[in-house]
């Protein structure tokens, strides 16, 4: 039956370790977009539209395929034209992990346990919005909902995280919200603005930025004070891994031509980028943080919907470009200087996934346990198939029992459901090497692995 209590778990071995090991753990959501101004001041949703349909550049794709006008995704129409917009489409969608999270969301927080579609639209409309006003929904609701111990935003160094210091304060929140540390900007030496973003950096540190060292320093400045507010990782986003440079480069003179608004060149880019990756990793390591790197994001591909509409709005791709000797060459250059921190590699390339696993295997020094991570699968690869297939490469090539499991990786507070999706594709993957008879069926051993990955391994590494 269409999404029942054993949605995914297709034997008795998955349904035991999904019932009596995972299900009721709390979410240790280590990596999200979510704002922590909209959690503190906590304000009531009006309607589904807002909380569901707003933000999410993973439906808009999908709207634009449909056919439907712009004006009736990103635009001012109507919050009902928009989700009516959005019901016709969704019998469309069979085999889409949209599908299934939506109607997650609508019988987990709403109660409506109908299929959406255009004859229903009305129906769901209504019944939707009397739960949300009933419930006087909020940012915090659903964070309760969720049963959510922590929560990861994403932090630029110019944020002055007052509204994490507000949170930290409110004693009547039990979640821990915590930065992460977010520095693509600093960094992105042919980025359009970098003078003027180095300029405000400048402005928030209380120095002024004229060379690499003042740049290198008010990092510094910016990573205790994360770290003073909570902050247990970074972040950072990259096209692909760069390889070490071939050739030296006068780094300050790269710096110096960015701000005098000229554009460097690629190789000198990425000399840029290696040295300052080396540099914050250390910083990161002498500051027990964890890195996280997610690269092989094609940003923006469509260029004119892209002028008209701005980032983070739909047009974004896999990039395939190889990064097997980037990434090597990456983590040998910390591991040779005994400056390498925990750190978590996340790919959108499905492709590197025994890559990575490969890569990162050889690593794994220093007496901690996953010290380098695969992450989870991201953005285009959190489906069912993209999930199997990640958890087949950690658990041939990896430690499959020391994964630090799922997260959000998402603008909206209904993402949550995406954990429980996670959960039920894991203790059926695991049901699946049992069964086939591969493993013992030994439910202290492998409640143990199921309970770890989603909760356990992720609380501990991050050091919460």
């Amino acid at each position: 039956m269409f999404l029942d209590d054993n949605y995914l778990l297709n034997n008795d071995v998955a349904k035991n370790l999904y019932f009596n090991y995972v299900k009721e753990l709390p979410i240790f959501d280590y990596h999200c977009h979510v704002s922590p101004k909209e959690i503190f001041e906590d304000k009531p949703f009006d309607n589904y539209s807002e909380i569901s349909l707003s933000g999410d550049h993973y439906k808009w794709r999908l709207l634009r395929n449909d056919g439907v006008p712009e004006n009736e995704i990103t635009g001012d129409a109507s919050p009902y034209s928009k989700f009516y917009s959005f019901c016709r489409l969704m019998p469309k969608l069979i085999g889409n992990p949209i599908y299934v999270w939506t109607h997650l969301e609508l019988r987990r927080y709403f109660g409506y346990e109908k299929p959406l579609s255009e004859a229903t639209a009305d129906e769901a409309w209504d019944a939707v919005n009397s739960a949300i006003r009933g419930n006087k929904m909020s940012p915090r609701y659903f964070i309760d909902a969720s049963n959510v111990s922590f929560i990861g935003t994403t932090d630029d160094p110019c944020d002055d995280l007052s509204w994490h210091e507000k949170l930290a304060e409110d004693q009547s929140f039990g979640t821990t919200v915590a930065p992460s540390f977010r520095p693509d900007k600093a960094i992105n030496v042919r980025m359009p603005g970098y003078a003027q973003y180095i300029a405000n950096l400048g402005k928030v540190c209380g120095r002024g930025i004229i060379s690499l060292d003042d740049l290198k320093n008010a990092l510094i400045d910016r990573i205790k004070l994360f770290k003073a507010k909570g902050m247990v990782a970074s972040d950072h986003g990259l096209y692909y891994c760069m390889e070490k440079p071939s050739e030296n480069y006068d780094l300050n003179a790269v710096f110096q031509k960015a701000l005098s608004g000229e554009i460097p060149t690629a190789a000198e880019f990425d000399a840029f980028q290696f040295e300052m990756l080396l540099f914050l990793a250390a910083e990161y390591r002498k500051n027990d943080i964890v890195m996280q790197i997610h690269y092989g994001a094609g940003r923006n591909l469509n260029s004119r919907s892209f002028d008209a509409l701005g980032p983070d709005t739909g047009f974004d791709t896999i990039n395939p470009k190889a990064s097997q000797n980037g990434l090597g060459d990456f983590l040998d250059a910390l591991e040779k200087n005994d400056c390498l921190p925990k750190t978590v590699i996340y790919s959108l390339d499905p492709n590197d996934n025994q890559m990575i696993d490969s890569v990162i295997g050889a690593f794994q020094c220093g007496g901690i346990r996953g010290k380098i991570q695969h992450g989870a699968a991201w953005w285009f690869n959190d489906t069912r198939q993209g999930i199997i297939s990640h958890l087949h490469s950690l658990s041939e090539l990896y430690v499959l029992g020391n994964f630090i499991g799922m997260l959000t990786d998402s603008r909206s507070f209904l993402s949550y459901v995406r954990h429980d999706y996670f959960r039920r594709i894991l203790c059926n993957y695991l049901s699946d090497v049992v069964n086939e008879g591969s493993y013992p069926l030994d439910y202290d051993a492998l409640g143990k692995i199921a309970a770890d990955i989603s909760y356990y391994n992720a609380r501990e590494y991050f050091g919460f």
